[in-house]
């Protein structure tokens, strides 16, 4: 009688290594798609939008075009590039200072409960405070300008840095915070080597929503807390056109601005790709 000789079972690591074309042609199928879908959204809107104006007549200066506003963009580009760059320090910079305060309270409101219980009602006290009213403040402590515009886009954007981070710092595995208790490690090391690897998806999620508070941010700091001597950003040259009824060239800032935001955002979610890719489920490619 012949002998019947099994085959060994496969080893995951062969698996693995079978599976991962498998996923990186999904990956590959999916871009396409990913890039195409929204630009064919904005193309069929745009359009949309343009065959309404031009079919319907509408003024100029009540609704423009989409072609009006390219045309406002390429004739004030030259007058629109250093607000430009005046919202985009004022908003990275908020951005900045509230990403490294946000984190840092949330570390202490972890490893502190006393400091949890006393400090994170003020923090959703500070989210709701109207920046309209904070900012003439500012404007006596620091000057009108972009020190001033800076802390109003720090102010919007610290708290879903810090109330992410807190969550994520919070939500650990019980039984690997015992374990490391068990081992002996001191609680600096349970916090940095546990407790914040593990909150990396809520703190990258609390970033990319203060990237863009940042920037509406510093708009707002800027319609009230003004420019002080210096040149005007965005939501200075807002203003500006329209009180002078420009509506093409106020749809051009606001193009600009949502530019300087959806850059931060972009570098946020670049980063998070690069810290979370190869091990999260947020960021590894989905299974059909």
């Amino acid at each position: 009688m012949t002998d019947v000789i099994e085959r060994p079972p496969a080893r995951q690591d062969d698996e693995s290594r079978e599976e991962a074309p498998q996923r990186a042609a999904a990956t590959s199928y999916r871009w396409p798609a990913r890039v195409g879908v929204p630009v064919l959204f904005a193309v069929l809107v745009l359009g949309g939008w343009q065959a309404w104006v031009s079919l319907a007549d509408v003024p100029a200066y009540l609704v423009p075009g989409p072609f009006d506003i390219l045309v406002a963009l390429r004739d004030g580009a030259p007058d629109l590039v250093e607000p430009t760059l005046v919202t985009m320090q004022e908003a990275y910079g908020g951005f900045a200072l509230a990403a490294v305060t946000g984190f840092a309270a949330a570390l202490l409101m972890a490893r502190w409960k006393f400091l949890e219980l006393g400090g994170y009602p003020y923090l959703v006290i500070l989210q709701t405070i109207p920046i309209i009213a904070v900012a003439p403040i500012f404007v006596v402590w620091f000057g009108a300008g972009v020190a001033t515009n800076t802390l109003v886009a720090a102010m919007i954007a610290v708290f879903p840095v810090a109330a992410n981070t807190l969550t994520g710092l919070k939500s650990t595995d019980r039984n690997l915070v015992q374990l490391y208790r068990m081992a002996g490690a001191p609680p600096r090391v349970q916090i940095f080597s546990l407790r914040v690897p593990h909150a990396l998806p809520e703190i990258m999620t609390g970033l990319k929503i203060a990237a863009s508070s940042a920037a509406i941010g510093a708009i707002v700091g800027e319609f009230a807390a003004g420019v002080g001597g210096g040149k005007g950003g965005l939501g200075y040259a807002i203003t500006r056109s329209a009180n002078q009824l420009q509506t093409a060239e106020l749809f051009a800032c606001v193009v600009l601005a949502s530019l300087v935001a959806l850059l931060l955002f972009a570098v946020v979610t670049f980063v998070e790709w690069l810290l979370l890719h190869r091990w999260h489920e947020s960021a590894t490619p989905e299974e059909e």
